[in-house]
């Protein structure tokens, strides 16, 4: 037996559909009749460009391993092929390549977004939750296929980054040993880093996504208000400050996607190596364990977290620097978990927020795109000392913010939506 509630088409095929799959039932319930504040601004772009960046990756991904050989004989050799013989086998790769980065830069600004106008606060906080989730999968995903293409930066960056396991006493070296499946960076690593990217990864990323999705249109869609618009209804019970997502954000999305678009093939088509920052000019090179590049850093979206780790150079309990800045760099991921508990202000967006949270949420962003260009740069003293302050500020945002919200004054919060 059906529901008997649910809604169906009114005849022809997808009255067929809905008699077996419940297509109309969920076009409604998460599109034409999803009802979302109807004051989103620029920064709710990114949620659906996050989307299509996703789809443009897992699309190039599935190409690209048609013509990929995961060995550490062949796999630098099968990336020159499909750069080269390939038919737009280079446009393929750079796709993938650049639409990494692409993908970084927008989940940034998704996540800063939530930040400005306090989306994780309740009751979106398994929203929040789920999202950071999403970013360590992303992180995870990322660093997997950083490896790939076994050229020297892919080679050397694994090794330094999978060698900083080591540091976890009694444990460290043999879980560094299983990580790798061998005594050093060889075809086995390479082969699980391609199965963990190329299928287990994706599908915990595309569950979550789901997931993020499915809780987000529970509790409906955050504004840059804070106002929640359930609260305000007409006779007919829809939101009085709500427009249906369909078709009016559907439209304004497309305008992102079109100007994402341009911005994304202008990239592809003359920077597609962003100056050495979406691909190293090492990773041209095949990968050679008896040559250490000059100079081994991660990708740029790691980099504040590769700052953060080198910014530690104290022991402390006889444990070495290297133990505490892998411990600092994790709680700098793991501290973002606990966020919607941590802020005690009776208000969520910044424009009712004190002049405190305002202050401290752009040194916030200031710190993290300095260590950003730190991590990138070779360690010197007097980059480490910024380092340094940098970190300080960057976990003083989140273990001060129970203090400030709670005791900072805020400005009256309107009833409706504002615009």
């Amino acid at each position: 037996m059906g529901n008997p509630n649910r809604v169906k088409a009114e005849s022809g095929f997808m009255r067929w559909v809905d008699d077996r799959f419940p297509a109309t039932q969920m076009w409604q319930d998460h599109l034409s009749k999803y009802y979302a504040p109807k004051n989103f601004n620029f920064w709710y772009f990114f949620g659906s460009l996050a989307l299509l960046v996703l789809v443009n990756q897992i699309l190039t991904g599935v190409w690209l391993t048609m013509s990929y050989n995961p060995t550490a004989e062949g796999a630098f050799a099968s990336v020159e092929y499909i750069m080269r013989d390939v038919e737009y086998g280079w446009l393929i790769r750079y796709m993938h390549s650049t639409g990494a980065s692409a993908f970084f830069v927008v989940v940034y600004l998704h996540m800063f977004r939530g930040l400005m106008y306090g989306s994780y606060k309740a009751p979106r906080e398994l929203v929040w939750v789920f999202g950071m989730t999403i970013y360590l999968a992303l992180m995870a995903e990322a660093f997997m296929g950083y490896l790939l293409p076994w050229g020297q930066m892919s080679y050397w960056g694994a090794q330094v980054i999978i060698s900083l396991f080591s540091a976890i006493p009694v444990v460290g070296a043999e879980l560094t040993q299983w990580i790798r499946g061998d005594y050093l960076i060889s075809g086995i690593t390479l082969n699980r880093f391609f199965a963990l990217h190329v299928v287990a990864l994706p599908i915990v990323i595309l569950g979550l996504v789901v997931l993020h999705l499915i809780a987000l249109h529970e509790v409906g869609s955050n504004n840059p208000d804070g106002i929640e618009i359930k609260d305000k209804k007409d006779e007919a019970g829809q939101p009085l400050d709500g427009i249906p997502f369909h078709p009016y954000y559907t439209v304004k999305d497309l305008f992102g996607v079109a100007v994402f678009l341009f911005v994304f093939c202008a990239v592809i088509f003359y920077f597609p190596e962003g100056g050495g920052y979406f691909i190293e000019k090492p990773n041209f090179e095949p990968s050679d364990p008896l040559k250490t590049p000059d100079h081994i850093a991660p990708v740029w979206y790691f980099t504040p977290f590769y700052a953060i780790l080198r910014a530690v150079t104290f022991s402390l309990f006889g444990l070495d620097s290297k133990f505490w800045g892998v411990v600092l760099m994790g709680a700098a991921i793991a501290i973002l978990f606990v966020l919607p508990w941590l802020d005690r202000s009776p208000v969520r967006s910044m424009r009712y927020k004190g002049w405190f949270s305002r202050i401290m949420l752009a040194l916030f962003a200031i710190s993290f795109v300095i260590l950003g260009v730190l991590g990138v740069l070779p360690a010197t003293g007097g980059r480490t000392l910024v380092a340094q302050i940098c970190t300080a500020v960057y976990f003083a945002f989140f273990l001060l913010m129970p203090i400030y919200t709670r005791l900072e004054k805020t400005k009256p919060v309107p009833e409706r939506v504002t615009g």
